[in-house]
């Protein structure tokens, strides 16, 4: 874990359905308990998918009980945005979005350009591909911008 490794990180995406929830739960999985982290979307109206279910389970990630939420969602439960040092976002829609939601507080933003999977692939093993590709691209950021050089 690097020294400047924030307290509280919020994923987020889309529809909170796929990425999002895949980070949250890969990133819970590497780091442990040391970071508090969450997830949300711009929406909430669709569920987890089962490819991103699929594709977490490979490597024994549960996702299957994810709840979508978006980020009227976590104010509702009393998740403040401003409660996280650092929100990373997974599209440009929700770039755009966190940054409007976060200009007036001390919340860092980040955005991290992931392929959105569900705009390729035409059979079943071509589409776990794709959300394996995501997947693996997800984990490979979060080592690199969370855990210390050589580890």
């Amino acid at each position: 874990m690097t020294d400047n490794a924030p307290s509280a990180v919020l994923f987020c995406c889309d529809h909170n359905s796929i990425r999002s929830p895949m980070a949250e739960a890969l990133m819970k999985q590497i780091v442990g308990t040391k970071i508090f982290v969450q997830s949300a979307g711009v929406k909430s109206d669709s569920d987890i998918d089962g490819f991103a279910v699929a594709v977490c389970k490979e490597l024994d990630v549960e996702l299957s009980k994810h709840k979508v939420r978006s980020f009227e969602d976590l104010e509702d439960w009393g998740e403040r945005l401003d409660s996280f040092d650092l929100v990373i976002a997974l599209s440009p829609t929700s770039h755009k979005r966190i940054t409007e939601l976060t200009k007036d507080h001390a919340v860092d933003v980040e955005y991290w350009e992931t392929a959105d999977p569900t705009k390729k692939g035409e059979s079943r093993e071509d589409k776990l591909a794709e959300y394996r590709a995501v997947r693996d691209d997800i984990i490979a950021n979060i080592k690199k911008r969370f855990m210390e050089s050589g580890s």
